[in-house]
């Protein structure tokens, strides 16, 4: 077993990790940016090394400072987590021509499972069913349009090298396809290096099911059941759980054996999920992720099994310690992503300096988190802040407990997705196991899942003085009320009184613009601007593209908030804009 262990990554997955090594009595070795001085997954592990700036493809993404760190710290593998290089093929061999062992599948499985196409053609030549349409990338838009006339409307044009939501765009009818290629060709090239694009059938409203499966060097290779990743948003999951809800146990042997077929056709070892589509009684093929996943835990909680354990004892060459016959499944776990972003303005991303912070806990409640009170979520990285994983005896009790859970969850200082998933989770939908997705694409719907509104400083209607709003608990004859206080502030506003939920209480003072029917509209987050739609003098109806803003690894499309001309614009692309700075005005 190994003696040292480097962990090329960073947040809750670099302090899951940590915990693993340190049971196994293995020292863990930490690498940071500027950014994640103060990080806690640095502070979880017994070294810590510096490998430069912020920018990702300046530290967690450069393969030289990553090899630097674990030469220098002596360590003899390399575990990769997810995201950043962990299903990067030319890492994992970097990492064995530099003498470490890559804590994850050989890279040629990387390379196989890494090309979409590659994995359809393979996994089509084994046998197992996959989603009708190409198994070649289009060389260009022509060849898209015979790809989608062959597959039948409506498409999804997916780069080759995708994942995680990236580089994914649906085309319902001919006419779309163009947007919808280029679209998918602009973030295959950002974010994988690879603007290839291939078509296949657009599955409406299927369920997202994978597979769990872990493989070891001596030809073992097994699954841990299923999770239903069925609730998303553009592509990208929100609530994960295990076992499935539409899934009985003749899919679940079936689909089992698709995933073990599918690991074994590429020579697969460690640990990997196989995601595919469940429609009815259909099950497609979909990718394989060569890694760990995100929602690893809701399997762990169901199995009693430690994924990260199994994979790093199959990278020292051990043997599974279990077998197919001792997976048993027991009880319903759900996990919610709570991740810094507002579900009321579509998932725009919300990053900011928590303030205070205190994680649920009792019987059946896991949360794996990245964050203390301090730290601040960047823009630079994934908005995702902790993982809340919850179990039960069944899928009901489970969804009572996660509902518990985030009402004592409490992160002050930056909005999350914790008021969306209360609500979600008490729908018609969710409690018939639906995908949900007429309500995560419902903008009216989202809007309602707005926090109630805070403290308010403004003028009043009359233009007289500010006022402030804060809120108090009061005792009266011994019972607790929550109070709201209205009157002209005194002092300094700046401390005012924490909120009845005790999380200090936010002040915001309206703007002449953005807000409701002034003529600015102000940016709803902080970021990038990536495209700017119109232009200066054009005539806007409400809802029409005005810019298209870069935050936290997403594109977010700021649209018209009224209808008029475009008397000022004053961004244009690749300007760096806060929450608040003026897009354009509108009269």
């Amino acid at each position: 077993m190994f003696k040292k262990v480097l962990i090329a990554n960073r947040g809750e997955i670099a302090i899951r990790v940590a915990r693993a090594l340190k049971e196994m009595e293995i020292t863990s070795v930490a690498v940071y940016s500027e950014a994640d001085r103060d990080a806690p997954h640095v502070e979880e592990c017994d070294e810590a090394f510096l490998i430069g700036p912020p920018v990702a493809a300046e530290s967690y993404l450069s393969t030289e400072k990553i090899l630097g760190a674990a030469r220098e710290s002596g360590a003899e593998a390399i575990h990769p987590g997810y995201g950043f290089l962990a299903e990067n093929a030319d890492f994992a061999r970097a990492c064995d021509e530099a003498g470490f062992v890559f804590i994850g599948p050989p890279a040629g499985a990387i390379d196989a499972m890494g090309s979409k196409t590659r994995a359809r053609e393979i996994m089509d030549e084994a046998g197992v069913p996959i989603v009708p349409g190409a198994t070649v990338p289009a060389t260009d838009l022509d060849e898209a349009r015979k790809q989608a006339e062959e597959a039948g409307f409506p498409v999804a044009c997916k780069a080759v090298g995708g994942g995680g939501g990236k580089g994914f765009r649906v085309a319902l009818t001919a006419d779309d396809l163009e947007e919808a290629y280029a679209g998918a060709a602009r973030e295959g090239e950002k974010f994988f290096s690879d603007d290839r694009v291939y078509v296949e059938r657009y599955l409406e409203d299927p369920r997202h099911v994978e597979v769990q499966v872990l493989a070891d060097h001596h030809g073992n290779v097994i699954h841990l059941g299923e999770r239903d990743c069925s609730v998303q948003r553009r592509h990208q999951k929100l609530i994960e759980e295990s076992p499935g809800p539409k899934v009985d146990e003749e899919m679940r042997e079936r689909i089992g054996k698709i995933a073990t077929e599918a690991a074994r056709a590429v020579g697969y070892f460690s640990a990997g999920t196989v995601e595919g589509m469940q429609s009815g009684d259909d099950y497609f093929f979909l990718e394989m992720n060569t890694r760990v996943q995100v929602e690893h835990c809701v399997t762990e909680m169901v199995t009693g099994i430690d994924i990260v354990r199994e994979q790093i004892k199959v990278a020292a060459g051990e043997e599974l310690s279990i077998s197919q016959d001792e997976v048993n499944m027991n009880g319903h776990a759900i996990e919610c992503r709570i991740n810094a972003e507002k579900a009321d303005k579509n998932f725009a991303p919300a990053p900011g300096l928590i303030t205070s912070y205190r994680e649920p806990s009792g019987p059946g409640v896991r949360v794996d988190s990245g964050v203390v009170a301090g730290s601040e979520v960047t823009p630079m990285y994934d908005p995702m802040i902790a993982k809340l994983i919850v179990w039960d005896r069944d899928r009901r009790a489970a969804t009572r407990r996660m509902i518990r859970a985030l009402d004592e969850y409490e992160i002050g200082g930056l909005s999350t997705l914790i008021p969306f998933h209360r609500k979600i989770l008490t729908t018609e939908q969710w409690d018939r196991g639906e995908t949900c997705r007429d309500l995560t694409a419902d903008k009216k719907w989202l809007k309602s899942t707005a926090p109630p509104a805070g403290p308010d400083l403004s003028p009043d209607e009359e233009g007289g003085p500010e006022k402030l709003a804060r809120d108090y608990q009061v005792e009266v004859s011994g019972k607790r009320f929550d109070v709201k206080v209205i009157g002209e502030p005194s002092g300094d506003v700046a401390a005012a009184a924490p909120a009845g939920n005790g999380r200090p209480a936010k002040r915001k003072r309206k703007s002449g613009g953005g807000g409701g029917g002034g003529p600015v509209l102000a940016s709803p987050l902080q970021g990038s601007v990536f495209k700017v739609a119109v232009e200066s003098g054009a005539e806007v109806a409400e809802g029409d593209l005005v810019c298209v803003i870069e935050a936290m690894k997403m594109e977010n499309e700021i649209t018209a908030h009224r209808a008029g001309k475009i008397t000022e614009l004053p961004i244009s692309v690749g300007d760096a804009v806060a929450s608040g700075d003026p897009l354009v005005t509108i009269e």
